[in-house]
Formats: structure tokens, C-alpha cells, sequence
């Protein structure tokens, strides 16, 4: 048994805006997702970035997001990057306004906030650039695996449950009080993976599963995230999805 209870979330209630782009637009033709897709590379460790002493999971995330993407473009690119603990910090506090010195203020992050600044400023020193996010529906595993298929993973939120904190793969526990959604906290990962009955996040710095069944009852959140870097190396923007289309659209809201 693991015990959970004292890492770090940091996912702010949920913030939606109209404009905010629906990925199901844009994919009109597309073949199905395969079975399974892992974009891992059997990569275990990739860093607590922070969130095991800060609430800044929603950073974290996207510098899990980063070193997926570049972990997956070599050898066209430098091989995966890792955006230094430094950067984490500085955005934690640019994007959620987290002082220093002044620890009441780690209150963590409100993800469509931050992607809303990533897309628009890059992420980290190194500027990695993200060139649009759209939102995904929970509740339609077809179109999340095509997300991870086709983008290297999705952003997701989660209202952790207290079952949560003791779990080496993340399961609903049925018939249980400490099973609400929320009653751990809100957390926000990567997840770069999926499988027939699974999906793949990287959490406090390791890969760990979670059931479709937790996912239904506990993912609320969901977007993919156009990597340029990653599109470019696996093939280019694949038929059947209207990248045109999602930039003109992109261009009205801006």
C-alpha cells in the first residue's frame, strides 16, 4: 500500500469560457484511434517539478507535457527537455500568483488560465510553444484516445477522491464514503498513454494507471494540446483532422 495523502494537488475549480475550441470540430474524417498508443518510450521518472512541496500541479503538467513532446520528436529535435525547477517556480507565480514569501498565496491553478497564458507567451525559458488547445469530452473514450494519439497526451483535470490516496493504479471503489469526487482535492496531469481498460498519466513525477472507470467518474476536465514541435515529427497534421480550420478559428476569439 502507498499512502498519497501528503503529495500535493493544486487544481482550482473549473473555469470554462464559450469560446474555449471543441476538438470534436475538427476531427472530420479520421480512421480510429488503434487499441493502444504509449507514448512514454518506457520513461519512469520525469520529475516531481515542484508539486511535492507546492500546490502547482497545473504547471507541473505542462513541463510533463514538454519533455513527452520532445522525449517524442528526437532525433529531429535535441531529445527530450526538461524545463528546470527555476521556470516551473517562475510561471507558478506569473500564471497563478503564487509569492514566495508569502505561503498563503500557493492556492494552485486554473488550467484553461494556463494554457490561456502557454498558448500566448510559450512555456518555460526556452519558450516551447503551443500552438492552440481544444477542449475534449470526458465522457467519449473514441475521442480522448484519438487526442492522445494524434497530440502525445491530453491535459486533464480530476476531483480526486480520498480512495485515491492508498492506490498503486487509481480505482473506483464502489460503495465506499471516502469515493466522492473532490473530497481529496483538485489535481491536474498529463496523460501521455492509454490502453484497452486504462489510461496513463504522470503524476508527482511517475507514470500511473487509472481504470476507465475511475476516469468516467473522476476526470472533469480535458484538452488537447497542439505541439507544433511534436506535430512536425510524427508525420505532420494527419488526414481527416482540419488544422486549417481550427487556426482560422483560433484567429476570430484572439
Amino acid at each position: 500500500m502507498v499512502d498519497l495523502s501528503m503529495r500535493m494537488l493544486g487544481r482550482k475549480a473549473i473555469r470554462t469560457d464559450s469560446r474555449t475550441l471543441r476538438l470534436a470540430r475538427y476531427m472530420t474524417a479520421l480512421p480510429p484511434a488503434p487499441a493502444s498508443r504509449d507514448w512514454l518510450r518506457g520513461q519512469t521518472n520525469f520529475g516531481m517539478m515542484l508539486n511535492d512541496s507546492l500546490g502547482d500541479c497545473t504547471i507541473a503538467a505542462c513541463g510533463h507535457a514538454v519533455q513527452v513532446w520532445t522525449l517524442n520528436a528526437a532525433p529531429t529535435a535535441a531529445g527530450e527537455q526538461t524545463v528546470p525547477n527555476s521556470d516551473i517556480l517562475a510561471m507558478y507565480e506569473q500564471w497563478c500568483g503564487y509569492n514566495p514569501r508569502d505561503p498563503s498565496t500557493d492556492q494552485g491553478g486554473i488550467e484553461l488560465d494556463v494554457l490561456a497564458n502557454w498558448r500566448k507567451n510559450g512555456f518555460g525559458k526556452y519558450k516551447h510553444k503551443m500552438l492552440a488547445f481544444a477542449a475534449v469530452n470526458t465522457g467519449n473514450l473514441a475521442e480522448v484516445h484519438q487526442a492522445i494519439n494524434l497530440f502525445g497526451g491530453v491535459y486533464i483535470g480530476l476531483g480526486l477522491p480520498v480512495t485515491a490516496q492508498d492506490q498503486t493504479e487509481w480505482s473506483y471503489v464502489p460503495n465506499d464514503p471516502n469515493n466522492e469526487p473532490g473530497s481529496w482535492g483538485g489535481h491536474a496531469v498529463f496523460a501521455p498513454a492509454y490502453a484497452p481498460k486504462t489510461k496513463t498519466c504522470i503524476t508527482w513525477g511517475e507514470p500511473l494507471e487509472m481504470t476507465d472507470e475511475f476516469w468516467s467518474a473522476y476526470v472533469d476536465e480535458c484538452y488537447a494540446l497542439l505541439s507544433p514541435q511534436f506535430i512536425e515529427a510524427n508525420g505532420d497534421t494527419p488526414d481527416g483532422f482540419n488544422m486549417a480550420q481550427l487556426l482560422a478559428d483560433l484567429a476570430a476569439i484572439r
